[in-house]
């Protein structure tokens, strides 16, 4: 049975049309659009204000949710800032990720987030041992992506080391399967769905030897699945590569087979010339999470030249400081007016691309991120009557969207044809902030 929505406003990726019919099969994909209705039909369903195409979170540490505000104290570094965060991934068990990652994925959903990709590396338990399933917690942030509605890209990451030479610090001993291989052979157990892909991820060339990393890209590239890293996120990273290896991260990982069009470097900050016409030139993604960027004080990335060179540019929230991927992708564009002091460096159409349309083709989904017949029916509505999104004509939508409106706007969020937030409210789990308060205090004790 066939299910319509009709758009009151919607975004068909270079312009806004009033009135817009959508049709969904029982698959969960568009079949038909159809312009120039001024009138909701009977029996559809009518989404008030303007619709996008759903946003992609391309990069996402669930846990780290947990952090938000208990980390504002005091001064630091990224350095401070980890330790820190591995207090709070020493305390995760699958019940209570699967408790936190329910909440913050419905989070992302009341954001308009319909898909995350979701940098996955607590496998084992505290001391290293894995669980009688050695997949529990990758399968418990699953189950969360689930009840929450979302899409998910599980990148389960291939964490092996503290450092150049250095085994996993005693935080470290859950992340770590021992090698690549044993990596390999856990992942290899995992199965794609409708909903779920199953990617890859190098956590960083501090972390997985030199010697290991084909074997992680391999891994990736035969099953055409999506490999993410995090690149050059520190200056002292890129110190101690050079000094082990007489090279940047970037073209270490370009020697061993790692970068590639279903690769996304994450950050990509500090990085050379020579880095960014490697990273360009093989097709090598950037996703850029402006929001964590500035809270850890990590710099602002060449996202300017890196997308010059042929590098697609994707959003993500990461540490989730914020769950807003508008304030991502303003963020963007705002830190390179403060780098350049001149302003307009991206249109509000390109910058809503990045947060969906490029953003769910890092995740493996290229049928998702417009509103055409084909592609996924996963959209998102942004009220147009907030005290943030009224004044501007509709039809300056993407500058609203882009300019204005924060994840507080949304409306409504329809994934695969359903809707999973109806006027503001998860129809899920409607007491959002309730489930996100109590998973969190659970976890802090």
């Amino acid at each position: 049975m066939t299910t319509t929505y009709w758009l009151e406003h919607a975004w068909l990726a270079t312009y806004v049309e009033p009135g817009v019919a959508v049709e969904v099969s029982d698959e969960g994909r568009v079949t038909a659009v159809r312009t120039g209705v001024t009138a909701c039909p009977p029996g559809a369903e009518a989404l008030r204000g303007l619709t996008l195409p759903g946003l992609a979170n391309a990069h996402s540490h669930a846990f780290h949710r947990a952090l938000r505000s208990t980390v504002q104290v005091g001064s630091g570094t990224f350095w401070t800032w980890r330790e820190v965060m591995y207090g709070v991934a020493a305390r995760l068990t699958p019940d209570s990720y699967h408790a936190l990652a329910r909440a913050v994925y419905a989070e992302m959903a009341l954001a308009g987030i319909t898909s995350v990709g979701e940098f996955h590396y607590v496998h084992h338990t505290p001391g290293g041992a894995p669980y009688a399933d050695p997949n529990a917690m990758g399968e418990a942030l699953i189950a969360a992506a689930s009840d929450a509605g979302i899409r998910l890209t599980l990148l389960d990451t291939a964490y092996l080391s503290s450092g150049f030479g250095e085994p996993p610090s005693s935080h470290q001993l859950r992340f770590s399967d021992g090698t690549a291989q044993a990596w390999a052979e856990r992942v290899s157990s995992l199965k794609d769905t409708p909903f779920v892909r199953h990617g890859a991820a190098v956590h960083s060339v501090r972390a997985v030897p030199a010697a290991e990393l084909a074997t992680v890209a391999k891994w990736a590239q035969d099953r055409e699945a999506p490999l993410h890293v995090h690149l050059s996120e520190q200056t002292a990273e890129n110190e101690a590569c050079l000094a082990a290896h007489g090279c940047t991260p970037t073209q270490l990982l370009a020697d061993h087979g790692v970068l590639g069009p279903r690769t996304t470097g994450v950050h990509n900050t500090h990085l050379t010339a020579a880095d960014i016409a490697l990273i360009g030139s093989s097709g090598t993604g950037t996703c850029m999470c402006p929001t964590t960027e500035r809270d850890l004080a990590d710099g602002i990335g060449p996202a300017v030249p890196l997308q010059q060179a042929g590098s697609p540019l994707c959003l993500g929230s990461d540490s989730h400081a914020v769950i807003d991927l508008f304030e991502e992708a303003r963020a963007m564009e705002l830190n390179e007016r403060l780098r350049s002091r001149t302003r307009g460096h991206w249109t509000a159409a390109a910058l809503l691309r990045a947060a969906s349309a490029d953003g769910h083709a890092a995740l493996g989904r290229p049928d998702a991120g417009t509103i055409e017949p084909g592609a996924l029916a996963d959209f998102t509505t942004l009220a147009l009557d907030t005290v943030r999104t009224a004044g501007p004509v509709p039809m300056l939508g993407a500058e609203t969207a882009v300019f204005a409106a924060t994840g507080a706007d949304v409306r409504h969020t329809v994934v695969g044809g359903r809707q999973v937030v109806r006027d503001g409210v998860h129809t899920a789990i409607p007491d959002t902030a309730g489930a996100l308060t109590a998973a969190i205090r659970a976890l802090h004790g």
